[in-house]
């Protein structure tokens, strides 16, 4: 009656030790570390590199605990905070002697102590949030006038070529503001104009006024699609942080909206706010324009002579000049994709990009009407312009589908695949609140938050102890076991742990011994009843479970609300809550019962359990059972 199959023990040991295995690296902590990598693709991270951070170290008199070259950074690891600090300025003063012009990015970080066994079975501790680790919180103001600029530029392009392609003659467009000011020498050439905005330009309202013999049409951004636009351009720019910081290996940030014109950044774990701000630094402005080819331009890049009129002098990565224009042919707006990849036939390293629908008909036009000529892409990345590469067109691009080629090493290829794929930011920032929060604080959390689950299951596991005996034994490993899993799932998960759903932890102990605490009464009940242990323990079980069932699936409805709705701390709360529900009804419920039936199971004439006193309230006499 009380008896498990083989097949369920397996399960169980299986949970087990998967459980022990992906909750063992939370227990090994992190050490301090300084990580170097490349700022800049022509700065490579490579032995070279390692042998100079050796040696750096060796200099000041440091000596790292382990100095790896992992991937394309070197991460050295130490025994203390304070010699980390003096390992990173000893390798910042060796590798960036120019601190305006970095050509290898120095962090401090912190890294799991797991053994490497651990790590290739991809057993990693949980992510800490930003109150338990530390880490940086920024408060960045968009410029959203700035959007606005920017949109009324677009659109001014768009209505050039829109009156080019309907052959309506003007004497110019020009955009004062956020206004866009075009004039014509006739009326039909205005009414014509006034028809085209009108059909084509939904978003914007226009007044024409007489200016002398001319015709002067004003057109502005109508207030419903300001308010569209600003709230596109919040979007698209949390969108390109989410992108940039999470390509760049930064773990679980948190980027979130606050107002109307705020986003706050949050990146746990990094203590160094230079290199956080790095990280948003890197949140640049990608445009692609035709290089200048004439002969001024070419005796400008040699710097023989002055920049020619409408066009703007670069320099490539590798320090070359290149005369472009300032006309701007397209941005990350049109981008939907870009992968690094090879040439087929050159193999060769190359950029693949994907445009969405106007990006595709725009490539199309300029490169039918530009074969042979060169096309820059430009990076501008905190105030400053730079062409990433500056390929020349072979042929007529249609399709959507762009490869971008020429003087490109694998690394660049991947790099600019990078912010391409990450697309540009639609109005600049600037950071208006900036904090630091030290790992001493965060550990400070930890040990409170990891006081309060150990005194509470303590607690817990005496009181079911005491009222339930060995049954209360039982339910006290399986609580154990619950606490075990739910460690387990947010490691394998890696899911982000905060103070919230630390507390979140300590609640969830207290409600998967209420799952335990119905069984045991169950089978109290059968026991005052007249029924023999074993059928007690059958029917206790059985009838418990339609009611843990119903608790458990009301309470996981609940968790999973905070968890669509919520946001920050309250997310933090509810991944805990609902992961430890589910749990625990595998530990309450399965493990339990098996442990029952392991002990009691095997016995065929039972007389007893030992589950504490059972009250008999018809005969007003109470029955031990031991």
């Amino acid at each position: 009656m009380n008896r498990y199959p083989v097949w369920k023990y397996v399960v169980i040991v299986i949970a087990m030790l998967v459980g022990a295995l992906y909750t063992l690296p939370n227990f090994f902590g992190e050490s301090p570390a300084v990580q170097i990598s490349s700022a800049k693709p022509a700065f490579k991270v490579d032995t070279n590199t390692l042998a100079r951070v050796e040696a750096a170290l060796k200099a000041a008199g440091i000596a790292a605990d382990v100095l790896t070259l992992e991937g394309v950074s070197i991460k050295a690891r130490f025994g203390n905070t304070e010699t980390q600090l003096k390992a990173k300025d000893a390798i910042q003063k060796a590798l960036v002697p120019e601190p305006a012009n970095p050509g290898y990015v120095v962090a401090l970080n912190l890294l799991s102590r797991s053994p490497a066994w651990l790590s290739s079975l991809r057993a990693v501790p949980m992510y800490l949030g930003l109150d338990l680790r530390g880490g940086v919180h920024f408060m960045l103001q968009v410029d959203m006038q700035a959007a606005l600029t920017k949109r009324a530029e677009s659109l001014a392009g768009d209505i050039r070529t829109s009156l080019r392609e309907k052959n309506v003659r003007h004497g110019g467009i020009s955009r004062n503001g956020q206004s866009i000011e075009i004039r014509f020498r006739d009326s039909a050439a205005l009414s014509a104009a006034r028809a085209l905005l009108q059909d084509q330009f939904a978003d914007l309202q226009a007044v024409d006024v007489p200016d002398g013999t001319e015709f002067k049409l004003t057109a502005t951004i109508k207030p419903e699609a300001a308010r569209r636009v600003q709230d596109q351009s919040l979007k698209q720019n949390i969108t390109t942080l989410h992108n940039r910081i999470n390509e760049l290996g930064v773990a679980e940030p948190v980027i979130q909206q606050q107002g109307l014109d705020r986003i706050v950044v949050q990146l746990p774990g990094v203590q160094d706010t230079a290199k956080a701000k790095d990280i948003l630094g890197r949140t640049a402005t990608l445009e692609v324009r035709l290089v200048d080819e004439s002969g001024e331009a070419r005796a400008a890049e040699a710097g023989a002579a002055a920049v020619p009129l409408g066009a703007e002098r670069y320099l490539e990565r590798n320090g070359q000049p290149v005369i472009v224009k300032k006309q701007v042919i397209l941005t990350g707006e049109n981008l939907t994709d870009a992968q690094p990849g090879f040439d087929s036939q050159t193999q060769e390293a190359v950029v693949n990009l994907t445009l969405d629908a106007k990006g595709s008909r725009i490539f199309r036009d300029v490169t039918r009407e530009n074969v042979g000529k060169r096309m820059a892409i430009l990076l501008f990345e905190k105030g400053r312009g730079e062409v990433v590469t500056a390929p020349v067109i072979r042929s007529e691009i249609g399709g959507g589908r762009v490869q971008i080629s020429g003087r490109m090493t694998a690394m660049e290829a991947t790099d600019t695949a990078l912010l391409l794929r990450a697309g540009s930011l639609a109005a600049p920032m600037e950071i208006i609140e900036e904090m630091t929060i030290g790992p001493s604080l965060g550990a400070e959390n930890i040990a409170k938050g990891f006081n309060s689950v150990t005194w509470g299951f303590c607690a817990v596991a005496v009181f079911m102890c005491v009222y339930y005996m060995l049954f209360g034994i039982i339910s006290s490993v399986a609580l154990a076991v619950n606490l075990l899993l739910l460690v387990a799932m947010l490691s394998m998960l890696q899911a982000t742990l905060t103070l919230p759903g630390m507390a979140a932890m300590a609640l969830v102990l207290g409600m998967a011994i209420d799952a335990n605490v119905l069984i045991n009464e169950r089978v109290r009940e059968e026991l005052r009843g007249g029924a023999s242990p074993q059928a007690a323990i059958h029917a206790g079980y059985d009838r418990a479970w339609a009611t843990i069932l119903d608790s458990n699936v009301t309470t996981l409805i609940a968790g999973l609300a905070l968890l669509a709705f919520g946001s920050g701390p309250v997310r933090g709360f509810a991944v805990v809550h609902c992961l430890g529900i589910m749990t625990s009804m595998f530990s309450g419920v399965f493990f339990s019962r098996g442990l029952v039936n392991l002990w009691y199971g095997r016995q065929k004439k039972l007389k007893s359990v030992s589950i504490g006193t059972v009250w008999r309230p018809d005969a007003g006499t109470q029955i031990t059972s031991n």
